[in-house]
């Protein structure tokens, strides 16, 4: 009896066992679609690739490319893409860095109030910038920095100052789109930290303010610990799309103006431009591998810095 109970209770496990691993079933067909067949298509780096045609269907066009090794990638280290580099790495690192520090303070602020209808609000007039198209939000700004017709145009007009050509004058789009960058990002990671918050056992809160500490000396030794974890974590993830720019923000912002291409031209837009004017498929696709490969060794770099330091906090 024993063995028989013993017997029907595996076959039972294991039938949940595989009712449980078919519901695993469709993202792993989406994964393997998705993500690792494409992964043929690196091979395009380093061929002379034209688009396919009826007679010549993508694998045959592929295997008929001739070789042509890094030329593919030899668009990317010219003199003109200097600038197209500094700029992807500059504006990433600056971003990752102020959007931390404004992501955290702005969830501990928002953790001490009180009334949780203004927490709400606050929450949610935070978070709805993120959920907006960059095209929407270049219109926006546009209304204001119109040459001929912008609201701020018109104020320097009426105060008779001088009227700044927003879309000529390259100095001040790096503060434009850091700005628009911020604006539109940091209630999305201010709302992961405000939940890690939420999380913490109040009772160490209690403990310490029974200690005699301070809201700051709470925030040093009981937030700012908890939200480690997930600072790290963040912040890992952040320096492996340091090659990778945002590319609605730096195409449809600018409103693709050329005047302002030294300081709003990135990788992405460098490519893009470089593809509509060659059609040179594997030149695109070299930048993409490029790309995908620096965040691949920043991220293994990254982890390995984390986990020397605090092997708790490291990705793996």
């Amino acid at each position: 009896m024993k063995r028989s109970g013993a017997g029907t209770g595996i076959r039972g496990q294991s039938k949940k066992t595989f009712w449980l691993t078919t519901m695993m079933l469709p993202v792993t067909v989406w994964l393997l679609l998705i993500r690792y067949l494409p992964m043929v298509g690196i091979t395009m780096s380093f061929l002379d690739y034209r688009l396919p045609t009826r007679k010549m269907p993508f694998p045959v066009n592929l295997l008929h490319s001739p070789w042509v090794g890094f030329k593919n990638f030899s668009f990317l280290f010219t003199e003109e893409s200097i600038s197209m580099i500094r700029n992807t790495l500059g504006y990433n690192a600056l971003w990752i860095v102020l959007g931390l520090l404004i992501s955290v303070t702005f969830a501990i602020l928002m953790s001490e109030l009180t009334r949780k209808f203004l927490a709400k609000t606050y929450q949610t007039m935070m978070f709805f910038p993120y959920f907006l198209s960059w095209v929407v939000v270049a219109y926006f700004l546009f209304a204001f920095l119109d040459p001929t017709n912008g609201m701020i145009v018109r104020a320097q007009k009426a105060a008779g100052g001088t009227v700044i050509d927003w879309y000529n004058t390259p100095k001040y789009w790096p503060y434009i789109l850091t700005i628009c960058s911020i604006w539109k990002n940091t209630g999305y990671s201010t709302v992961l930290y405000l939940s890690a918050i939420t999380g913490i056992d109040r009772s160490q809160y209690e403990a310490a303010a029974v200690d005699g500490a301070t809201k700051w000396q709470q925030m040093v030794h009981v937030t700012l610990p908890h939200l480690k974890p997930m600072i790290v974590i963040l912040l890992i993830m952040n320096v492996g799309k340091i090659f990778n720019a945002d590319f609605g923000l730096f195409w449809s912002v600018p409103m693709n103006s050329a005047p302002l291409y030294p300081v709003t031209q990135v990788v992405d837009t460098y490519v893009y431009r470089a593809y509509t004017s060659t059609g040179n498929v594997g030149m695109s696709t070299a930048a993409g591998f490029l790309q995908n490969l620096v965040g691949f060794i920043c991220i293994l770099t990254a982890n390995s810095i984390v986990r020397k330091l605090d092997a708790d906090s490291s990705l793996f």
